[in-house]
């Protein structure tokens, strides 16, 4: 980084290089994707379904809707792209690690597979390469280690069979626990199952999926409400602990003039109602008003339930259907995934962005006939706080005969009415939390999932659930779980990429057109990659868990490497166009004394967004003073 005139360096650590693996850094679990996507590129599938698996027990899940942060890490969309004069065109795109996951999980997970199978391929397979802290597939192996101390066979109810309970479940079970996790749906997996269209997420996926957690011993008590068929005082009595994941799943309102009454709906009370086939009153003339990808998924399950009707009871309407999805943001700072925005337009919904609502407007029989909009000019401030500007003189009537709303959820916990007196709230519906901890202020109740932290992406909820599995342990059992990870370097004498990796293009996922999408509502969208795509898209990825290693001692400071670097990442520079902080300080003192004359020594810098791991500088070095070296993590459990 430029800092004026010098250029700011950092002397690599002990943990710097395990750090460059930016995708498992930024998984909220710690999944080595680098691990499953080069285990792909290599044509090894079951070896990538179980290290997807071994960390996180929606793998199959995730692989379908996850919000992939790990793609918004990826270090290849930092790579530059260069055009053949050498110059700046733009920078790469991450690696499809999301799209990679469904394919493994398609070809060796539970899609392919029962669920016994899947769980006894998990039990004997042994992580190793790049898991950390998080890998909890390796208490699998806790029975037959002394230094983890299993629990007693201990009952601890779980309310709420959202990825957050599910997964603090499958946890607790692989701990010696037996969880009991009740849900009020008549189906497990929470809003994976009414919230999230089928034609995103299909049911079975759904059910192979918590088939497997079940086969490991957690019970899950469906069509059970806590407050009318159990009490919340009942469940304290009787379990050891209690995890409150209840998720949100009422839809906010907005409190606007017209809004009670007929054809008005929260947007999650539509999706609910459409994946337990219930009956829900729904016009023709639909507005949506949201921008997020709940808003979508409203608006995208609108138009396939009226093309659906239409098709199958030859309805002739008068005029054309409308689905609109009014929003105040404008198209570029909505908050929905752009793939969710481009797929929406195909399907046929149509985009009012930009406007504010200010009323349900209703006849005189007070049947829904529009939504009063005003222009909204600005939504944020400049610090990007919601601080939105209206212009009241820009008024549009948008004509409608339903409304649904997708403007934000909250929880429902009126069931603490009996026994949960002590439980003190931050506010209204959200539990107050000890410092540092998911125990409420009532001993032995957590909370995991949005109750913990708000609404946020599926891979959140389910390292949530794995955090609260691990404060129960801790409470119930009396010790904690430690990883010990002991951090080592692998060097590859013969290390080669795959040819022309450096020049691929992102491969698109493949989808099914849009007129397809609509014959029915649980046509799904993504088609997903075939072996061939998978293995060229697999071959994109940087393998960030090998780099480039310099020996100083060896280095003759000749800029070999620097002249065959394709991408310009490494620069051969004095030491007096360098600063740092105090660890840069030091190793210079180390290696030149205490009064070094800047000017006349030099240093190979190195710009690690711009490197792609190809190894010609390894090759060209003619000291043997670079080495290609792989990052192992090896992680072992104890109880302290």
């Amino acid at each position: 980084m430029q800092t004026g005139a010098l250029l700011n360096v950092q002397v690599p650590g002990e943990q710097y290089h395990a750090g460059l693996i930016a995708c498992q850094v930024a998984c909220p679990v710690h999944t080595d994707a680098r691990g499953y996507i080069r285990a792909i590129a290599a044509g090894r599938f079951e070896e990538a379904y179980l290290i997807a698996r071994g960390p996180n027990p929606f793998a199959s899940i995730c692989g379908r809707i996850c919000g992939a942060p790990c793609e918004a890490a990826c270090r290849r969309g930092k790579v530059p792209r260069v055009d053949d004069d050498g110059r700046f065109v733009a920078t790469d795109r991450p690696v499809s690690i999301r799209a990679l996951k469904r394919f493994a999980c398609d070809v060796a997970g539970p899609e392919s597979r029962p669920a016994a199978e899947v769980l006894a391929a998990v039990q004997a397979y042994a992580p190793s390469g790049s898991a950390q802290a998080e890998e909890m597939a390796a208490l699998l192996h806790a029975g037959v280690d002394p230094r983890v101390r299993k629990a007693d066979g201990e009952r601890i109810a779980i309310i709420g069979a959202g990825p957050a309970g599910l997964s603090a479940a499958h946890d607790l079970a692989l701990l010696g626990f037996r969880p009991v996790v009740f849900e009020t749906e008549p189906v497990a997996a929470g809003m994976l199952s009414v919230g999230v269209p089928a034609y995103r997420l299909p049911r079975e996926v759904i059910a192979r999926e918590v088939a497997v957690i079940a086969a490991l011993g957690a019970e899950i008590r469906c069509g059970v409400s806590i407050g009318k068929d159990i009490s919340f005082a009942d469940l304290r009595r009787d379990y050891a602990a209690v995890i409150l994941a209840v998720g949100a799943k009422s839809s906010r309102g907005l409190g606007l003039e017209g809004e009670q009454g007929p054809r008005v709906y929260g947007g999650v009370d539509l999706l609910r109602a459409v994946a337990l086939n219930e009956p829900l009153d729904i016009g023709h003339e639909v507005v949506v008003i949201g921008g997020g990808n709940v808003a979508y998924d409203v608006a995208r399950t609108v138009v396939r339930q009226i093309a659906y009707d239409t098709a199958r009871t030859a309805l002739r309407l008068a005029g054309t259907p409308h689905v609109r999805l009014a929003s105040l943001e404008g198209l570029e700072e909505m908050p929905a995934d752009t793939v969710e925005i481009v797929e929406g337009d195909e399907e046929g919904v149509e985009r009012l962005n930009g406007w504010g609502p200010l009323a349900v407007e209703r006849d005189g029989e007070g049947a829904v006939t529009g939504v009063r909009f005003r222009r909204c000019l600005r939504v944020y401030d400049e610090n990007r706080r919601f601080s939105p500007i209206y212009d009241d003189a820009d008024i549009r009537v948008v004509p409608c005969d339903t409304v649904l709303l997708a403007v934000g959820q909250a929880p429902r916990l009126n069931f603490l009415d009996d026994g949960g007196q002590d439980i003190e709230m931050a506010r209204p519906g959200w539990p107050k939390l000890r410092p540092g901890s998911l125990e409420t202020t009532a001993p032995g109740v957590f909370v995991a999932g949005d109750l913990a932290h708000g609404t946020r992406l599926v891979i959140d909820a389910v390292a949530s659930g794995k955090a609260a599995a691990r404060a129960v342990y801790h409470s119930v059992v009396g010790a904690e779980l430690h990883a010990d990870a002991v951090t080592g370097h692998l060097i590859l004498e013969h290390y080669r990429r795959e040819r022309g990796y450096e020049a691929t293009r992102r491969q698109h996922v493949p989808t099914v057109h849009a007129a397809s999408r609509l014959t029915r509502p649980d046509a799904i969208v993504e088609a997903g990659y075939d072996s061939t795509q998978a293995i060229l898209e697999a071959g994109r990825c940087l393998d960030c868990g090998v780099t480039p290693v310099f020996d100083g001692v060896r280095c003759v400071l000749c800029g070999g490497c620097v002249d065959v670097c394709p991408t310009q990442c490494l620069k051969l520079v004095p030491l007096s166009q360098l600063t740092g902080d105090a660890d840069f300080s030091a190793a210079i003192h180390n290696i030149l004394g205490p009064a070094p004359d800047l000017h006349l020594n030099s240093a190979i810098v190195k710009d690690e967004d711009r490197c792609i791991r190809c190894a010609l500088c390894a090759m060209r070095c003619p000291a043997d003073a670079i080495s290609m070296e792989r990052v192992t993590i090896s992680t072992t459990w104890r109880s302290v």
